[in-house]
């Protein structure tokens, strides 16, 4: 009889797990420096306002900074889970407005990479950890690696994260152009930072989306633009989210746009996506070592 009630416990989990929908981004840049963090961030807390339950997952490991932006310091990082066995529910950190956030962790000199037991222990539990999120928003590190990659693909949404500066839209093609070589079905979602006005936002949206189309045969969505704000400085230096700082600022407003774009409304849907999904793809490209 217990047997039969456990059996019925693990079927009804899992049949939760299938049916369980969230949105997976992730957010990623050709070079360093130019706002991706801060975007996260406050994306996320955007996301948070708009009644949304959201998971920040700092994937810059050893060089996170999410938790800088918001002047705080997180007990634990992602480090914990890798090197002490901590399982993930407890690293979770709350940030502003309910956000979790699990930190990247600072000081690593080297690149982590997940043995099989460390796959199945954080596969296994990040299936868990996600039925409690609508969206999952992963701040990926500069670039891309090997390992990075694999988390990159498991996703439903990418949002690349580019300057007008001629370095940052090269580098920001470059990023497109790596992704689509793995992955030609992975929407991109473009995201111009520091613009100074919105016409030289556009014109560098259309110069990226012009190459992608000619060279990748594809179309890039232009998830918004945000402008070189004097607010987003200031908050920098005060370690505060410019959303919360000046939640009236220009910059502030851009944000906004962007969520009510993915999000909709307050608990709007998020799409078709299911835990079983992600996880599985997860899986495949953590465990394939070619």
């Amino acid at each position: 009889m217990n047997d039969q009630a456990e059996r019925l416990r693990a079927r009804l989990k899992e049949e939760d797990s299938r049916s369980h929908q969230f949105k997976t981004i992730a957010v990623v840049s050709g070079k360093g420096g130019v706002g991706k963090s801060n975007f996260s961030l406050n994306f996320s807390i955007s996301l948070c306002k708009r009644g949304h339950r959201v998971l920040l997952f700092d994937m810059d490991i050893g060089m996170g900074n999410v938790e800088i932006l918001m002047g705080r310091s997180a007990s634990y990082s992602i480090a914990d889970f890798l090197e002490k066995n901590m399982p993930l529910n407890n690293i979770i950190s709350e940030g502003p407005y309910g956000l979790d956030y699990i930190g990247g962790g600072t000081g690593l000199s080297h690149i982590v990479k997940l043995d099989d037991e460390q796959i199945s222990r954080f596969t296994g539990e990040l299936a868990q950890l996600i039925q409690n999120y609508d969206y999952i928003i992963f701040d990926m590190g500069a670039g891309i690696t090997e390992e990075s990659a694999k988390f990159i693909l498991s996703v439903q949404e990418i949002a690349v994260i580019t300057t007008p500066e001629p370095t940052s839209i090269t580098d920001a093609y470059s990023v497109m152009k790596h992704i689509h070589l793995l992955d030609d079905k992975i929407p991109f979602h473009l995201v111009i930072n520091r613009s100074e006005g919105e016409r030289e936002g556009q014109e560098t949206f259309k110069r990226i989306s012009a190459v992608a189309s000619r060279f990748l045969g594809r179309d890039a969505d232009l998830l918004g633009i945000i402008p070189d704000d004097r607010s987003i400085k200031q908050a920098v230096k005060r370690q505060i989210p410019f959303i919360i700082y000046q939640e009236n600022s220009a910059a502030s407003k851009a944000i906004r746009n962007m969520t009510e774009k993915v999000g909709g409304g307050a608990g709007g849907e998020t799409g078709e996506y299911h835990t079983s999904q992600f996880i599985s793809k997860l899986k495949k490209f953590l465990f394939n070592r070619g």
